[in-house]
């Protein structure tokens, strides 16, 4: 008897339809339940931030996973019916934002872990045909506008587990793949050294990817347009 004067009050009740804005940031709420403005660590594992990432990047691997060049089953399923025009605006979204850096984790990097660290980072191996990871990424590191990203502010099992995935053929970008090519080619030894190193790098003051590029890219890459 209660139940059905419930019932019957309740249906005597109008409720307001709730308004949502039909906003981009509206939408991108599907990103930012797991992609904060900060790098964030959680049970399920490790989530980088995409907000202040340049906007072809972002771009680029959303295309990735949507089209099994990176592997990942949420993303690909969150992604699989979007267009490459949504996906450009979602990406230039993102890139407008500031990003939040949380402070550098501790990283115990030794002396001679850290000269063969910089001697990927700032020099490279011309005989290997490896360049150095700075001539793409800037030399500040936090990445060259719109295409490449940066690679500080990341940790270091994370730096590993993409040079491993590249290595591995777990991970693709568009032909010709020089990240894949790269990877390959590091001795597999220095590759912990180069993470470490990198992730107990301190931020700079201002983190934001620089918008020159260098006057001559040292690889063709698929990703970066000509």
């Amino acid at each position: 008897m209660r139940l059905a004067v419930l019932s019957v009050l309740l249906s005597t009740l109008s409720w307001p339809a709730m308004a949502v804005p039909d906003t981009l940031a509206q939408r991108a709420l599907a990103c930012t339940a797991c992609h904060r403005a900060e790098d964030n660590e959680t049970p399920h594992g490790y989530v980088p931030r995409i907000a202040g990432k340049p906007a072809g990047y972002v771009f680029e691997q959303m295309r990735n996973f949507r089209d099994g060049r990176r592997q990942h089953d949420g993303m690909a399923r969150l992604l699989e019916h979007v267009d490459d025009r949504y996906l450009a605006e979602l990406a230039g979204h993102f890139a407008a934002l500031a990003p939040s850096h949380r402070a550098t984790r501790s990283q115990h990097v030794d002396e001679a872990m850290a000269q063969r660290a910089v001697h990927w980072v700032q020099r490279g191996d011309a005989v290997l045909g490896i360049p150095a990871c700075s001539s793409c990424h800037g030399t500040a590191l936090t990445g060259v506008t719109p295409n490449v990203p940066g690679l500080l502010g990341l940790p270091a099992d994370y730096l590993v587990a993409q040079l491993g995935a590249w290595r591995q053929g777990l991970r693709h970008a568009r032909t010709p793949d020089c990240m894949a090519r790269i990877a390959r080619a590091l001795p597999a030894d220095d590759i912990p050294d180069i993470a470490r190193w990198l992730a107990a790098q301190p931020l700079p003051g201002n983190p934001a990817s620089t918008s020159s590029p260098p006057a001559v890219w040292p690889l063709d890459c698929g990703s970066i347009p000509k």
